[in-house]
């Protein structure tokens, strides 16, 4: 399943939409240790390893990592132990590192499957649309084959939410994997029908935002809730946006070999090669609530508590502008006469501006750092847009997409605000909702983008969002300014 914490890409070859990539998710990021054996007698023990010379650890008798408190009945919450190790004297730096990550052997199977997960959506986006246009002839249906991934995502979000904290979360992730599986196998079969098809891109729509927070949720158990999760998600984060600059070459090499129904098989087995990493690699854990309301009750839970609903904003309201060239890239390039090369240039430069301020982010700056930049980077997320005003040539509209692009190091500081800030009780929920959240409103700012631009010159409309965006996000900066200041003692208890 993909990490959707990222933003979505926007144009595709002819009557081909681009895939939607995870991340966004993310996603919403990043920290250090694997869990330690749960309670004596239980059944849900997470292997811990010995690993040796990861920075910024402290050593352990047999010269291994710390390992993250587990969690459960009659043991604390996750993160009650700060995940990255702290500072000794006259040690190293006490900043973990990307290395650390890579360090927690669950960790690596998590990062193999979503590499397979990535990779089996980007095709398989890419197949159905070749597929349905091959079958019907029809852009349109074409299109909506693209438009049909965001959608569901508010259903599975809102209704599926639950799920994520009522059940063990390693089921979770195995079933959806399978569940994906089954439905691109069922597209594979030559008599299946367009609609089925479309039922079928549906599917996986609406258990990808239940995948992507579960494994959101996991991360912090198996990462802790320091630094360590951070980098965690930022790795993730990284990947699916590299699936924007070489997705589309990647699928379009195999659709050059085989035809969009044999792609199609290639995805299923990357979906079940990402179920066996996760069932094989992974430690069972218990579900973090037996009870608790469900469906729309229990998303109304999770919102009552002010800050994390702050938290949310900050990571919604960013890529509901900042999608907005990417979407009117191609018509930009037609307004300003360029070649489809130079549109490549348009659609590299954000992603691309994204991976260079998370590798910066997380390499070389520490989490206290991190946390202090997240509004001023967040705020300033869409003013590089004001670039566009002039009508700019290829040159400056690519560097005002790559500063853009860069202020996503926000997210790094955001991420471990909002683990430190949701119960852990209702953790899988309430990033499940944030991911679906993302998702969602990246397709609202591309509707809202293209009917813009309906009424006024793209150059117009995207410079107009750089002022819109910004003056939305003072806003929900100052919301979540309040939220620390409203309760000194315990600024998670915001509900009121």
């Amino acid at each position: 399943m993909p990490e959707n914490d990222t933003r979505t890409p926007t144009t595709a070859p002819a009557n081909t939409p681009a895939p939607t990539p995870p991340a966004p998710a993310a996603l919403a990021t990043d920290p250090s240790t694997a869990p330690a054996p749960a309670r004596a007698g239980g059944p849900e023990t997470a292997p811990t390893p010995a690993r040796v010379g990861v920075p910024g650890a402290a050593p352990t008798p047999a010269g291994g990592v710390t390992p993250a408190p587990a969690t459960g009945p009659g043991v604390g919450p996750v993160g009650a132990v700060a995940a990255s190790a702290p500072a000794r004297a006259g040690g190293p730096d006490p900043r973990p590192g990307y290395r650390a990550v890579f360090a927690v052997r669950e960790f690596r199977f998590v990062f193999a499957a979503h590499l397979f997960s990535l990779l089996g959506v980007v095709v398989s986006e890419l197949a159905l649309t070749v597929l349905v246009y091959d079958l019907t002839g029809s852009p349109l249906l074409s299109s909506l084959t693209f438009a049909l991934g965001f959608l569901p995502y508010l259903v599975g979000g809102t209704l599926l939410a639950g799920l994520t904290d009522r059940l063990p979360p390693r089921r979770i992730l195995v079933v959806c994997d399978l569940v994906c599986a089954g439905c691109v196998a069922v597209m594979v079969v030559p008599a299946t029908p367009v609609a089925v098809l479309l039922v079928l891109r549906c599917a996986i729509a609406v258990v990808s935002p239940v995948f992507n927070g579960t494994r959101m949720a996991t991360l912090a158990d198996i990462l802790g809730e320091g630094d360590l999760f951070v980098l965690g998600r930022s790795l993730l984060r990284i990947v699916s946006q590299s699936a924007l600059l070489t997705g589309f070459a990647a699928g379009g090499v195999l659709l050059t070999v085989v035809p969009p129904r044999g792609a199609l098989a290639v995805t299923t087995a990357t979906f079940l090669a990402s179920a066996l990493l996760l069932r094989l690699g992974t430690a069972r854990r218990p579900a973090r609530a037996g009870g608790g309301a469900s469906g729309l009750a229990g998303t109304r839970a999770v919102l009552r508590n002010r800050r994390v609903r702050a938290l949310m904003l900050m990571f919604w309201v960013p890529p509901l502008f900042a999608v907005v060239p990417e979407a009117l890239a191609a018509p930009y390039a037609d307004e300003i006469g360029v070649s489809t090369a130079a549109l490549g240039l348009l659609m590299c430069a954000l992603p691309v501006g994204t991976i260079a301020g998370e590798l910066f982010a997380g390499s070389f700056l520490s989490a206290a750092t991190r946390s202090r930049i997240v509004l001023p980077l967040a705020v300033a997320g869409v003013l590089p847009y004001l670039l566009y005003g002039p009508r700019p040539g290829v040159a400056l509209a690519a560097v005002a997409l790559f500063l853009a692009g860069a202020t996503g190091a926000y997210t790094l500081g955001l991420d471990a605000w909002f683990v430190a800030a949701v119960p852990e009780e209702q953790r899988g929920r309430a990033m499940t909702l944030m991911t679906a959240g993302m998702m969602t409103v990246q397709g609202v700012g591309m509707a809202g983008a293209g009917i813009a631009a309906e009424f006024a010159p793209v150059h117009t409309v995207v410079a107009g969002t750089g002022v819109l965006g910004t003056l939305c996000l003072l806003a929900a900066a100052a919301e979540l300014r309040a939220t620390e200041r409203r309760d000194g003692a315990d600024r998670h208890m915001t509900s009121r």
